[in-house]
């Protein structure tokens, strides 16, 4: 079953806009090459700009898990980890409501 990752992410105010974005584009083309990864898109907060929600979707909570379990290794530390103000906050979401 397929899942949505809400991932809410706080970069540091003292970084320029352009690094912030090269940083997302190169850890999100990572991101998108992983098996399972179906779909990934970037939101900007209107009232924040150094907040960023990035909403992905999975194939599966497993595929989602070994993604993660990568991420935590050398190889795939991510470009952004340096310039985060606080750890990034995933939610998940797997069960959803019919709407009729």
């Amino acid at each position: 079953m397929s899942i949505t990752v809400l991932l809410d992410v706080q970069f540091r105010s003292d970084v320029p806009t352009d690094t912030v974005e090269a940083a997302i584009r190169e850890t999100l083309a990572q991101t998108r090459a992983f098996d399972g990864c179906e779909s990934l898109e970037v939101l900007v907060d209107d009232a924040d700009p150094t907040r960023v929600v990035v909403v992905e979707s999975w194939t599966s909570g497993a595929a989602h898990d070994a993604y993660e379990a990568w991420r935590a290794t050398p190889d795939g530390a991510a470009a952004i980890g340096p310039i985060v103000a606080a750890p990034p906050v995933a939610r998940t979401f797997e069960r959803t409501i019919a709407l009729g």
